[in-house]
């Protein structure tokens, strides 16, 4: 959580914060946020066949299309970590991974359904914290990340 905060502070990043109650679906996530769905971001732990984690980050009320991002990222049996996987990769509760994968050390790919929205929600790597960025923002934070179109409503 405090890397997140440390990486706003460095680089001017705006944000409100939330402390709530503990959230674990994108669903409980913004009705304690008092939010639209679609303003939150999933950050999903996938892994490869060959064992490489990626971080996909979607808007909240979709889902990852798994044969996209395949393409997007030629990488073979996309399929989601398990919890001591997610646990071991991000050091993050599932349901609690934030979507700035270069914290981490893993590659992130965002989903263009993510820019749809003025401003986006996340959790910060606590499943009782979570904050408000503009999407302008988290786009700047992901310099590096690859944008595309894998997710599915």
């Amino acid at each position: 959580m405090r890397s997140v905060l440390e990486l706003f502070a460095r680089e001017n990043v705006e944000y409100q914060l939330y402390e709530h109650e503990p959230v674990y679906t994108s669903e409980q996530a913004a009705s304690v946020r008092g939010v639209e769905l679609k303003t939150g971001v999933k950050a999903l732990v996938l892994k490869s066949r060959e064992g490489q984690f990626l971080l996909a980050d979607i808007a909240a009320d979709g889902r990852v299309d798994t044969r996209k991002l395949e393409g997007l990222t030629k990488m073979r049996g996309i399929h989601f970590a398990s919890r001591d996987e997610v646990l071991a990769a991000t050091h993050c509760e599932p349901g609690s991974v934030h979507p700035i994968g270069s914290l981490f050390g893993i590659a992130t790919y965002l989903d263009q359904s993510v820019l749809e929205n003025d401003y986006v929600n996340f959790n910060i790597g606590v499943l009782t914290r979570s904050v408000r960025i503009r999407a302008e923002d988290l786009m700047r934070l992901l310099h590096g990340s690859t944008l595309g179109d894998f997710s599915k409503r």
